[in-house]
């Protein structure tokens, strides 16, 4: 990043003539040098983030594998499974599966507290507190397979489907879950 903003102000330096020479149009080489060097960084840190992720499901229940190590939210303790869908402004639709337990959870489990939602419950009886794992995205073509495969392991958890509203998948608690583990290690 202090590289890509080197280059940015040399070439501002060097384009505009602020050295005391001419203006040299090779600054803008240097641009495109941040611009391609930046872009870079951001696929590169995104692949990286995204590259240890696994989800599976068998007679236990939905496993999640990721850069913290691997966890399951057992099918014993849930009292309910649904599929939620919303529609983006551009038409796109956005689908979670939605895992209600039967009791308290570990919002902040290493591994699963970025699935942790705190919303209305689903149906009455149910916590606020439940998993949410959004199937868009790089994750779309899998939300079919694990629908399946979940209502094949507890068909009496099935919910059904239905719509939200726009955005409903959200984002985990980050700053809640930073200042819940501030000074810990799990």
């Amino acid at each position: 990043m202090v590289i890509g903003v080197c280059f940015v102000v040399l070439a501002v330096i060097i384009t505009a003539g602020l050295n005391g020479n001419d203006p040299q149009p090779v600054g803008l080489v240097a641009l495109l040098f941040a611009t391609i060097g930046y872009s870079g960084f951001k696929l590169i840190r995104s692949a990286l983030a995204l590259r240890p992720q696994a989800v599976s499901i068998d007679d236990t229940g939905l496993w999640l594998r990721n850069s913290a190590g691997q966890n399951v939210i057992r099918w014993d303790i849930l009292v309910g499974v649904a599929v939620h869908w919303s529609e983006t402004d551009r038409g796109v639709r956005q689908y979670s599966i939605e895992l209600c337990p039967g009791g308290p959870i570990d919002r902040d489990d290493p591994v699963l507290w970025g699935l942790v939602r705190d919303e209305e419950p689903i149906h009455p009886g149910l916590p606020r507190l439940r998993y949410r794992f959004a199937t868009t995205g790089e994750y779309a073509r899998y939300r079919e397979p694990l629908v399946e495969a979940i209502r094949k392991y507890v068909p009496h958890l099935w919910l059904g489907e239905a719509q939200r509203e726009p955005g409903h998948c959200g984002s985990p608690d980050h700053e809640g879950h930073r200042e819940r583990t501030a000074g810990t290690v799990r």
